[in-house]
């Protein structure tokens, strides 16, 4: 079976492999996508990245109803976005919401989501490696 999977991920993720390099490592999110389409030609794969919030509202419902799921790295908005809580909750996809780092062993404010309870799950702190174990959830539910 055919299926379209997009990625979407938040603020501050586009600088992966130059931010913060001791906590989400040295790989760009590009080199990585670029992997996982090799690995997985099976599947359609999409992947957005924004800063914004609107933005990523915005293609949560653009994706909502058109895609088999959806990997979701929210980065700092997981902590404060009642809108793309609100959004997961408002789309047919199933969401996994995907955090490189272990955000429960960071600071406080990093131990609220809004975003894990109307995720069909959330994997954290297995870096990069979250985002294919998040891809095998979803090729497996939709058996």
């Amino acid at each position: 079976m055919h299926m379209k999977i997009a990625i979407i991920n938040g603020p501050n993720l586009n600088l992966l492999g130059k931010r913060e390099t001791g906590i989400y490592g040295e790989v760009s999110f590009d080199t990585y996508f670029t992997s996982l389409q090799n690995k997985y030609p099976q599947v359609s794969l999409h992947y957005y990245q924004s800063n914004v919030e609107g933005e990523l509202v915005n293609e949560l419902q653009r994706v909502g109803y058109e895609y088999d799921g959806i990997i979701l790295n929210p980065a700092a908005y997981t902590h404060t976005s009642v809108a793309i809580g609100d959004a997961i909750a408002a789309i047919k996809a199933p969401v996994v919401e995907v955090h490189i780092s272990n955000v429960h062993a960071r600071e406080d404010f990093r131990k609220f989501s809004h975003v894990s309870a109307k995720s069909a799950g959330s994997i954290f702190g297995l870096g990069l490696q979250g985002y294919e174990l998040a891809l095998h959830y979803l090729l497996e539910s939709r058996k």
